[in-house]
């Protein structure tokens, strides 16, 4: 079983990424969900943004590099949204790493060294007309590492909601997140 680290989106640790992360540990695997916004979670994402905004995008990428200290190497780094960042520089850039997930956001591998290692595997998700994913140039940024990656799929999936996943938002598509849901289980249980 996979051991992961699940960094939460732009409304903060809220209860649908709780239960997301409870979905992958009733499938058997360990996972951590660290809190980026010490305690804050935000009704809109207008205002969870702002806070990121606030406190620095490079202050909230280095908080989740400090809650994999004391981890072991071999995590999968999953990210929703604002915590793809996180994820994805993790994945990217500590060595061990056993897979990434990033679900509604992906950003140019050139953020983050240049270069996917080619040992990590990758899935990104997102919503085609997601108007954050698929109209701020993310799913530009996840094609283009889906063709260098050795191991990457993208899956998009119909629809303009950002969020899709986190089941306590009102962005919350059931289909699209089953669907999702039972694609990162495939992804961890392939991880060795």
């Amino acid at each position: 079983m996979a051991e992961v680290l699940v960094f939460h989106h732009g409304h903060g640790l809220t209860t649908g990424v709780r239960e997301f992360a409870g979905q992958l540990r009733r499938a058997g695997h360990t996972v951590h969900t660290p809190d980026l916004f010490d305690g804050r979670i935000f009704d809109s994402l207008t205002e969870g943004i702002g806070y990121a905004e606030s406190v620095g995008f490079g202050t909230i990428i280095a908080r989740g590099a400090a809650a994999a200290e004391g981890l072991p190497a071999e995590l999968v780094y999953l990210g929703f949204s604002l915590g793809a960042l996180p994820a994805q520089k993790l994945a990217q850039t500590r060595p061990g790493a056993k897979g990434a997930l990033l679900l509604e956001a992906c950003v140019p591998v050139s953020e983050f060294g240049g270069a996917w290692p080619q040992d990590v595997p990758v899935q990104i998700h997102g919503m085609d007309a997601d108007p954050f994913f698929a109209g701020e140039g993310d799913v530009d940024a996840a094609r283009v590492l889906v063709e260098m990656a050795a191991d990457a799929e993208l899956f998009l999936y119909p629809g303009d909601k950002h969020l899709f996943a986190d089941s306590s938002l009102p962005s919350h598509d059931e289909h699209a997140a089953t669907q999702a849901t039972h694609r990162v289980l495939g992804f961890l249980d392939r991880i060795k």
